[in-house]
This record gives structure tokens, sequence and C-alpha cells, in this order.
């Protein structure tokens, strides 16, 4: 008579992660760093970055997003294609959402060189130069990378699924126009179509639209799903 138990095991306990004893080597696009874990200094935003750094170093997928960006600065004045998008990355990880925001990391020595950047930019530097991208071409580029990461696992079979999400504003942007709003009604809003595999949790796209396009849009096409 068997004595093994019918009834499917619960979920195992968490266990509290302990700081490894010892230096990390981790290759960046500057030098080999060593990453040591103090437990007593306040956790910052960035703190995971070199982990990360070395994640694009040896992926190869940063140095192709830089040289491939369809920006041409040609004043001796205008900050490198490095700096400019290395910029904009990090205040993207530290979870900015202003141009403004990136002002809290020109003091940071440490992350810029990781990434083989010369130096933070300023905000106003980042928000002119990005705007001299033309879209058209701007789009085809951040898609092209985002399906570079994505295709192997397209090969498979998957399903798509979209999310339509409403978001008001105020004061006047670009295609803010009055649509289905279930929150404040008679604002004008975006409406912010998500594209993702929900079984990988995994966003393939997003797109902003008028406020008024509540319907399934048409970038990923016939040849995904």
């Amino acid at each position: 008579m068997s004595t093994s138990s019918v009834h499917p095991k619960g979920e195992t306990q968490t266990v509290a992660l302990v700081p490894y004893a010892g230096l990390v080597a981790v290759d960046t696009f500057g030098v080999r760093v060593h990453v040591e874990w103090d437990p007593q200094p306040a956790v910052t935003p960035l703190g995971q970055l070199p982990f990360f750094t070395e994640l694009l170093h040896v992926s190869g997928l940063f140095d192709p997003w830089v040289e491939s960006c369809p920006v041409y600065l040609t004043s001796p004045n205008a900050p490198s294609r490095r700096d400019l998008l290395g910029t904009t990355l990090l205040a993207i990880l530290a979870g900015h959402q202003r141009y403004a925001h990136i002002s809290a990391l020109r003091g940071d020595t440490i992350n810029p060189p990781l990434l083989g950047m010369a130096e933070v930019v300023s905000e106003d530097s980042v928000r002119r130069n990005l705007s001299k991208i033309d879209e058209a071409a701007g789009v085809q580029w951040l898609h092209d990378h985002l399906d570079y990461c994505v295709a192997p696992l397209l090969a498979e079979p998957w399903i798509l699924d979209v999310d339509v999400t409403a978001k008001p504003l105020d004061g006047h942007q670009e295609a803010a126009v009055k649509g289905y709003n279930p929150h404040r009604h008679g604002r004008p809003s975006h409406t912010y179509h998500t594209y993702y595999l929900s079984s990988l949790r995994l966003i393939l796209d997003v797109e902003v639209r008028a406020g008024n396009q509540i319907g399934t849009s048409s970038r990923p096409g016939g040849s995904r799903g």
C-alpha cells in the first residue's frame, strides 16, 4: 500500500535572501567592476544596474541600438549619440516620467561610465535632440530592436492579448480627444493599446493613440499570431 499523499503540495515557504559574501565580478562597456553587497546603506533605484549593464554588454544589444538610432547631430557642441541615448536609458530605468527628472542623474559618476558614456547630458539636450528624430524612422528603429528581442519566442504557437486603457489628460496634447472615459467624463484622453503574451508576461508593444480609438490597432499585423 502506497503512503504517498494524493493532495498536491502547497506553496513553498519563502526564504529571506542572504547577501553574497564577497565580490562579484561584472563586465561592463567601460571596465570590469566588482560589486559588493552592503546591507547598511539605503537602497538606490539603480543599484542593480551593473548587472543589467553586463547583460547589455554580453548580449550585444546596446551598441547596435545606439549605432542605428536615426538621429544625426553635426554641431560641434552636440552630445554624442551614446551619451544622449544612455542618459535616456538611465532615466527610464530610474522610473522617471518627465524630462525634468533627468536632472537627478547629473551627479551620478558611477553608472554612466559602465555604459561607456562620457557624461549625463541635460534634460534640455535630451528633449531637443530626440525631437530631431523623424517619427517614421524612429518608430521603425525601435520596432526593429524590439522585434529582434522577441522573435525567437514567436516561432512557437502563441496567442496575442490586447488591452486598451484610457488615460485622461489635462491641457492640449497631440491626439488628445474626447472618447470613452469611465472615470473623468468629458475630458480628452489617450488610449494605450498594449499587446502582450499573457502566458509569458511579455509585452510586445504599446501604442499611444487618440482617445476615441478604442478598437484594436494594426501594429502587430498578420505576421504575428
